[in-house]
């Protein structure tokens, strides 16, 4: 798999905002940008197992992609959460 200048940026770019958005959610301690990204890139993972199997579509693009990322980075900070205490 080959992944262009262009696709890391917009990876990044998406999980950045997936982080940010996870982060408003959930309304507990930030992890930081690099934290965020983080947890949206790993969010966008878990959504990708976990809803096609699922039977759950919300379409393409960029936006349907952020929302993916965002849900699956609530989840896994939610499991953090559960997890640290």
């Amino acid at each position: 798999m080959y992944l262009s200048g262009e696709s890391i940026i917009v990876i990044l770019f998406v999980g950045l905002v997936a982080g940010w958005l996870a982060g408003k959610i959930v309304r507990g301690s930030g992890f930081g940008i690099i934290g965020d990204i983080v947890v949206g890139i790993a969010g966008a993972f878990i959504s990708t197992l976990i809803f096609p199997r699922l039977g759950f579509h919300l379409g393409g693009g960029l936006i349907s992609e952020i929302i993916y990322s965002a849900i699956g980075a609530v989840i896994l900070l939610l499991v953090v959460r559960l997890v640290r205490r």
